[in-house]
C-alpha cells in the first residue's frame, strides 16, 4: 500500500495556504546549517526552533560527515553565506546497531528489508543479493558521542571549509528532546 495519496493530499492543503512562503530568499535567514540524522524521530525544526528559510538542514543516515555532507556544508557557506554549523547525532541511533560487515552480509543474502531482533538484524528474505555494498563505507556508529567529534573533526580539517566557522557539536536525547553539548566535539569545531 502506497502512501502516495496522503502525501499529495497533505501538499495540497500545505500548497492552499503557502502565502508569503514563495518570497523567502535562497540564503538561509539566521544564517546556519545543521547535519543530521535522518531518523523520524528527529524534527530539527522543533528542536532548534527553525522556521521555512532559516536554516538549512542537512540529513542523512546518523548525521555523519560523509563527503555528500561536506559538499553541501561548503555550498551552504560559499554560495549562500552560512557562518555557523551544528553536526547533531542522536541517542539510541541506528547505525549503532550494525557494523559494515553485518551490512555487506546482509546485502549479499537478499535486497529484502532485514528484521531486527534481540541478537541484531537477521536477514528475512531469498536473493537475490548483491555484493556491490562490498564498497560502500556505511559509516557505522561504535560510540555516539565520539561519532560527534569524529565528524566535527573531519569537517574543521577539510580544506575546503575556513577555520573561521564555528562547528558545534550535540546529541540530541530521543527520550527528553534535549540537544546535549558534546564538549570534545566543540572544542574541535572552535572557530580558528
Amino acid at each position: 500500500m502506497s502512501i502516495l495519496d496522503e502525501v499529495l493530499a497533505a501538499n495540497e492543503a500545505y500548497a492552499a495556504s503557502f502565502g508569503e512562503r514563495g518570497q523567502l530568499a535562497l540564503p538561509p535567514a539566521r544564517g546556519f546549517a545543521i547535519l543530521t540524522c535522518m531518523d523520524a524521530r528527529l524534527d530539527p525544526a522543533k528542536y532548534a526552533g527553525l522556521a521555512e528559510g532559516d536554516a538549512h538542514v542537512i540529513r542523512n543516515a546518523g548525521g555523519r560527515a560523509s563527503d555528500d555532507a561536506i559538499r553541501s556544508l561548503v555550498i551552504s557557506y560559499k554560495l549562500l553565506g552560512t557562518r555557523e554549523w551544528f553536526v547533531i547525532h542522536h541517542t539510541d541511533c541506528g547505525m549503532a546497531f550494525f557494523t559494515d560487515e553485518v551490512m555487506r552480509r546482509l546485502l549479499a543474502a537478499s535486497l529484502e528489508t532485514a528484521a531486527l531482533g534481540p541478537d541484531g538484524f537477521t536477514d528475512v528474505g531469498s536473493g537475490p543479493g548483491s555484493t556491490e555494498g562490498e564498497y560502500v563505507d556505511w559509516l557505522t556508529i561504535r560510540d555516539a558521542a565520539q561519532a560527534v567529534v569524529d565528524d566535527v573533526t573531519r569537517i574543521r580539517r577539510h580544506p575546503l571549509v575556513p577555520g573561521r566557522i564555528p562547528i558545534h557539536g550535540y546529541l540530541y536525547d530521543v527520550r527528553t528532546g534535549r540537544l546535549v553539548v558534546v564538549p570534545a566535539a566543540t572544542e574541535a569545531g572552535r572557530a580558528r
